[in-house]
C-alpha cells in the first residue's frame, strides 16, 4: 500500500489550469524533492495534498485511504504536516511557545485554542523535546524569546521545527531554503536529514534551489504545467533533455 498517491489531479482558476491530470505515488519513508519552473503547479499541489485547495477531478490518497477534499484540519489530523512558500511563526510569542503551540491537536477552534491557553500538562509532555529540536537548528538560546528577535532564516528555521513536533506520518515543506543564508542551509539540511533518520517518513520537498534539493533528496518529481514532467534520481533528471528544455526553453 502507498504512503501517498495522487491519481489525475486538477485544478482550475477561471482559465488557468494550475494542474492538469498531476500524478505520482510515493511507495514509503524517503526525502522525495518536488521541482519544476515557476507556474508548474508545485504549490497548489501542495494545497490539494494538505486540504488548503480541493481538487476539481482526481484523487488524494494516504496510506489507500481517499482524502480527496479533506478539510485542512482534517489532512492534519490524519498525519500531514506542512509549511509554506510566506514564512508563517507567532511573532510575538517565545520560539518555544511557537513549537508547542504546533503540537496541540488540529480541528475546530484549535487557532483560538493554541493562541489562548497553555495547558501544564501539554507543556509538561513536550517541553523537552521542543527544546530538543530548538538546539538542532541552533535556536536553544532563543527560545524563551519572542519570534520577533529572529531573522527571517532563523524564522523558517522556526516554523520548521514546529511541523515536526507531532510527528506526522507526511511532511510538506514548501520551498525550505527561501531567504535561508549558506550557513543555516546546512543547519536545515542537517536538520532534515537527522529529523529522517530518527523518524523515517515520507518528507516531500519543493525547492527552487537546486544544489540544496539535489543534495538532500534521492528521488526527484518534475512537474511542468500541471503534470508530472520527470521522475528519478538527481542524476538521471539533470541529464535529462525533458527537464533540461523545460527550465531552460
Amino acid at each position: 500500500m502507498s504512503a501517498l498517491q495522487l491519481k489525475g489531479v486538477r485544478k482550475a482558476y477561471g482559465g488557468i489550469v494550475a494542474l492538469d491530470g498531476a500524478e505520482f505515488t510515493i511507495a514509503g519513508p524517503g526525502i522525495y524533492g518536488l521541482i519544476g519552473p515557476n507556474g508548474a503547479g508545485k504549490t497548489t499541489l501542495f494545497d490539494a495534498i494538505a486540504g488548503t485547495v480541493t481538487p476539481d477531478a482526481g484523487q488524494v490518497l494516504m496510506g489507500g485511504r481517499d482524502v480527496t477534499g479533506w478539510a485542512s484540519h482534517r489532512m492534519a489530523a490524519a498525519g500531514i504536516s506542512r509549511t509554506f512558500q510566506e514564512c508563517r511563526v507567532l511573532l510575538e510569542e517565545t520560539c518555544l511557545d511557537n513549537v508547542l503551540f504546533a503540537a496541540q491537536p488540529k480541528g475546530l477552534g484549535a487557532t483560538l485554542s493554541q493562541v489562548f491557553t497553555r495547558s501544564n500538562r501539554h507543556r509538561l509532555q513536550l517541553h523537552d523535546e521542543a527544546l530538543r529540536l530548538l538546539s538542532l537548528v541552533r535556536l536553544e538560546a532563543y527560545a524563551h524569546a519572542p519570534a520577533s528577535v529572529l531573522s527571517f532564516g532563523q524564522r523558517r528555521l522556526l516554523e520548521i521545527v514546529s511541523t515536526f513536533i507531532s510527528s506526522p506520518d507526511v511532511f510538506l515543506l514548501d520551498e525550505p531554503a527561501s531567504g535561508v543564508n549558506p550557513s543555516l542551509l546546512e543547519v536545515l539540511m542537517d536538520f532534515i536529514q537527522t529529523m529522517y533518520a530518527e523518524r523515517p517518513r515520507v518528507f516531500l520537498v519543493v525547492e527552487h534551489n537546486m544544489e540544496f534539493i539535489m543534495s538532500l533528496a534521492q528521488d526527484i518529481i518534475v512537474m511542468h504545467q500541471g503534470r508530472v514532467l520527470e521522475r528519478g534520481t538527481p542524476a538521471q533528471v539533470q541529464a535529462s533533455p525533458q527537464v533540461l528544455e523545460a527550465y531552460l526553453g
